[in-house]
């Protein structure tokens, strides 16, 4: 039974490589994956999802007004598709969200989702949000704080590593911009 599945976490979680391993199993037993990921962020190249350790893959890319029911069906016309793979999902927009339900809905196909759940204020993304409450599975890949705890916020910091507290939701950064904190360091990080 298809379902939609959202995998979340901080930056630095290995969603990334989480996603390449699990296309990986499906490819490796003969089955296709389409893989889609956010076309804002082209840190790993265009139309490339990476993993900080390494390990990539070739993925369309997908815009905030494309419809994301329209491209698997018409990836699916060129021959079958066993799972859809998205990285980026915070980038989705709700309707996007609803688009993909609707998929696994009426063709049957799973889709797992991985993306952030919170920006550096705290604050859900939209697609995030969309996913917490049409999610049929959820699940939290788990990274740690610098204390060990586990990480549920990230901060943003400038060039000289000052945390950033106003700003745009959105800034395309890795791991000299964003830090995974436990609440509480991430509280005391920007005094809230």
């Amino acid at each position: 039974m298809a379902k939609l599945y959202f995998n979340y976490s901080t930056m630095n979680a290995g969603k990334s490589t989480i996603l390449l391993q699990a296309s990986y199993n499906y490819n490796e037993r003969g089955m296709q994956t389409y893989l889609l990921t956010a076309q804002l962020d082209n840190r790993a190249g265009e139309g490339r999802i990476a993993s900080r350790i390494g390990i990539g893959a070739a993925a369309d890319m997908f815009a905030p007004d494309d419809d994301l029911f329209a491209k698997i069906s018409a990836r699916r016309d060129q021959g079958n598709v066993a799972c859809v793979f998205i990285d980026e999902a915070q980038f989705l927009s709700k309707d996007q969200v609803w688009q993909l339900a609707t998929a696994v809905d009426d063709l049957g196909v799973p889709i797992m989702c991985y993306g952030l759940r919170v920006d550096f204020q705290g604050e859900l993304f939209p697609g995030s949000a969309a996913l917490l409450a049409l999610a049929d599975e959820m699940r939290e890949i788990r990274t740690i704080c610098t204390c060990g705890k586990k990480a549920t916020m990230v901060i943003r910091q400038d060039a000289n590593g000052q945390v950033i507290k106003d700003g745009d939701q959105v800034l395309i950064g890795g791991n000299d911009t964003y830090v995974s904190l436990c609440r509480r360091h991430w509280r005391e990080a920007v005094k809230a």
